[in-house]
Order: C-alpha cells, then sequence, then structure tokens
C-alpha cells in the first residue's frame, strides 16, 4: 500500500537552513522508502507560517490531498510573534478536527528547546523563557483529546542539541542539514509504525 504523505507547517517544513535536502518531511519520506514503503510526499509547509496560516492556508489543501499520513509542526512563529497561548490552542483544536475527517492517523511535533538555539542569546529572554512549555502544553492536551501522536521534540531537543555542535545552520535558528536529519530520525519510529499497519 503507498503512503500518500502530507506535511503541514512552517519553515522546518520547508528546510530553511538546510543547503541540501529540504526540511524533516524529505527526510522522513526518504526513511520510509529506504524501509521498503512507496511513499508520496506533498509539503504544504510555508517558511514564518503561524498556527492561523496552517489553519486557512493548508488544511484544505490537506484534507483535498487525501493524505495517508499527516505529520504538523507548528508554533515556533507563534511564540516569538505573541500568539496568545490560548488562541493557539483553539486554532489547533480547529485543526485537530478537520483533518480527523481525514481518517489518516496525525503526527504532531512540539517546540525544540528554544532556550539552546544560539539565537537565544541575541533576544530578550521573556521572548522564550517561560513561554515554551505552554505551547507544548498546549499540543499534549489537543494530541490527546484528538487522538494524535506526539513526538516530544522539546525533551529530545535537550539531549540532542548539545551533542550535536551542527544541528543549528548559520543563521542560530533554524535547524541545519544535520539538524534537520535528527529530527527525521525522531519521526521515523511512530511514522514507520502508523503506516505500516
Amino acid at each position: 500500500m503507498s503512503v500518500n504523505y502530507v506535511a503541514l507547517g512552517d519553515s522546518t517544513a520547508v528546510g530553511v537552513g538546510a543547503a541540501r535536502g529540504g526540511g524533516y518531511p524529505e527526510r522522513l519520506a526518504s526513511r520510509l522508502r529506504a524501509v521498503g514503503l512507496p511513499v508520496g510526499l506533498t509539503n504544504l509547509g510555508q517558511s514564518g507560517a503561524r498556527i492561523r496560516d496552517v489553519f486557512t492556508g493548508q488544511v484544505k489543501r490537506a484534507v483535498a490531498a487525501q493524505p495517508t499520513l499527516v505529520t504538523l509542526g507548528i508554533g515556533t512563529n507563534d511564540l516569538w510573534r505573541g500568539t496568545p497561548v490560548e488562541d493557539f490552542q483553539d486554532d489547533l483544536d480547529r485543526i485537530a478536527r478537520r483533518l480527523k475527517q481525514t481518517g489518516a492517523p496525525l503526527v504532531v511535533v512540539n517546540l525544540a528547546d528554544l532556550a539552546l538555539a544560539p539565537v537565544a542569546r541575541l533576544v530578550p529572554a521573556a521572548l522564550y523563557e517561560g513561554r515554551i512549555e505552554p505551547f507544548n502544553a498546549a499540543i499534549a492536551e489537543v494530541a490527546r483529546v484528538h487522538g494524535m501522536h506526539h513526538v516530544d521534540l522539546f525533551t529530545a531537543s535537550k539531549d540532542m542539541i548539545p551533542k550535536s555542535p551542527h544541528f543549528f545552520s548559520d543563521d542560530g535558528f533554524h535547524p541545519s542539514a544535520d539538524g534537520y536529519e535528527e529530527w527525521a530520525d525522531l519521526l521515523l519510529p511512530t511514522a514507520q509504525t502508523l503506516v505500516s499497519r
């Protein structure tokens, strides 16, 4: 059975920061193909996207694509640009409700520990300190309510980033190709289990 994988999200889906190979969706699709699964990828991610942009600009196209696997990584731009957590959770809930109609398994990844990013040293700590956890709590709650498959990048990043001097690209914010490779490795066990059922 072929896998119709649809990715939604922001610049990390697009692959901003990587000199080659795209973001984590392209790399995840490659890993699934490497284990013998025929995978087609529709990547709807947009650089700079916030949760509202996913809801208004990506979800309808995702539903129309008739996916058999969906990933969603969103929230970093909401965090930096001051989206209230309540609004973020409401929009994520709407997205989950719409995507559930496809019958495809939904994999949602939470926010990495942005305090570990080099850019964190250049911006006021108030932009991220104590703000990442409420966004991740909102993601976890919506995932629980709607049966989404939650991948905990936040906890993994606390281990990954200090061990990976090249996790970030030169901008100190977006992952590098190496960072996206680690992200795809993290997603692979969940995605492979879901599409192999």
